[in-house]
């Protein structure tokens, strides 16, 4: 009891520590980087929130979907929306006027945030009554069809969205402190809730739903329910993304937005908070690292022109080896633990020795 009563002391203390370090990484990091790093950060942490909620369906849930992209276009041209002056909406909108009761609508962007994972939300538990009774590849398929529908509704909704003029000159709202005070509001409530009762539950229907079935579990109700808070962080995503690169049209959220958050959830690992973090931090440092395969080099007197989509291509291949050589993803199942960390450090210094 002592020990384990030490060793949770030990644990709040580095963790405290931890945090302390990165608030004053966050705050250091304005002062002393380029506006292009700090976009590449700041996409870290909303990657993240991104690849927790898609792992969520999917690793914890057993949930083969591919709509995500959609929820992140519901959320980000709410938010859009409800940051935008009256001034801007009525100079942008020139193929259709504005819907008379969205012209004057203006809230904080906190509240546009809340607003766009809850409307994300009910639109995930809408579809989620008629097509998570299919399972496998038919659900893929079907939240890949949901996608495509949201994405022609928004082109083609010109009073509502501007259609495929898309919104320009969203206010920056999205800073460092906003991203990653999200990701730790969204790790902190998912980190609670795999370890409640409810996670227990999340993890019997993946793993066995008849078993689960059998036991008196409404996996339907779980499903559900797992799918809408999923549908709630891809909402509120798209909203952070959107109001971070203050230009948003219907072509931003293509099957390939999809196809990004799941190589986060797989690179990661299926199932793990952990590997969701981790996935999110490799996966956006490489897209972008690997842009300089797309530019000319020049060596010595030897030009080598760029080849655009190559980064692409590499990258694809190293998902490809990974998914070969360790397919369960970096982290697999497990989950971070300093009592892991600190005990892998005390192996190799045996080892060194």
């Amino acid at each position: 009891m002592i020990a384990a009563q030490d060793t949770r002391t030990r644990d709040n203390a580095l963790t405290l520590v931890s945090v302390g370090l990165f608030c004053v990484f966050l705050w250091w990091v304005p002062n002393n980087l380029d506006g292009y790093k700090l976009r590449i950060i700041n996409l870290i942490a909303i990657n993240a929130i991104l690849g927790l909620s898609l792992n969520l369906i999917y690793g914890m849930t057993g949930m083969f979907s591919l709509g995500h992209a959609g929820f992140m276009a519901i959320g980000a041209y709410v938010s859009a929306l409800l940051v935008l002056t009256p001034e801007q909406k009525v100079q942008m909108w020139i193929l259709e006027p504005i819907a008379p009761w969205l012209a004057n609508i203006h809230t904080p962007f906190i509240a546009s945030l809340l607003a766009a994972g809850v409307i994300a939300a009910f639109f995930g538990w809408l579809i989620s009554l008629p097509i998570l009774r299919l399972g496998g590849d038919y659900l893929g398929i079907a939240t890949l069809g949901f996608s495509e529908i949201i994405r022609i509704l928004i082109t083609n909704f010109t009073p509502i969205t501007n259609g495929s003029l898309g919104l320009k000159g969203i206010p920056s709202h999205t800073t460092l402190w906003m991203s990653y005070g999200c990701l730790a509001i969204f790790l902190l409530c998912m980190v609670r809730l795999m370890r409640s009762n409810f996670g227990n539950v999340l993890r019997a229907v993946r793993d066995d739903e008849i078993a689960a079935r059998t036991m008196g579990i409404d996996t339907f109700k779980m499903r559900v329910l797992a799918f809408t808070l999923g549908c709630f962080g891809g909402g509120v995503g798209g909203a952070l993304m959107g109001n971070l690169i203050t230009t948003i049209d219907p072509k931003m959220f293509m099957i390939t937005q999809t196809y990004s958050l799941l190589m986060i959830v797989v690179v990661g690992g299926l199932g793990s908070i952990t590997g969701s973090i981790v996935g999110s931090i490799l996966v956006t440092t490489m897209l972008e690292w690997l842009r300089i395969v797309e530019n000319p080099v020049t060596i010595g007197t030897f030009e080598i022109p760029g080849i655009p989509g190559m980064r692409m291509v590499i990258f694809s291949l190293l998902l490809i080896a990974v998914i070969i050589f360790r397919r369960e993803g970096i982290m697999g199942m497990r989950e971070f633990s300093w009592s892991w960390l600190l005990g892998l450090g005390r192996k190799r210094g045996g080892a060194a020795k």
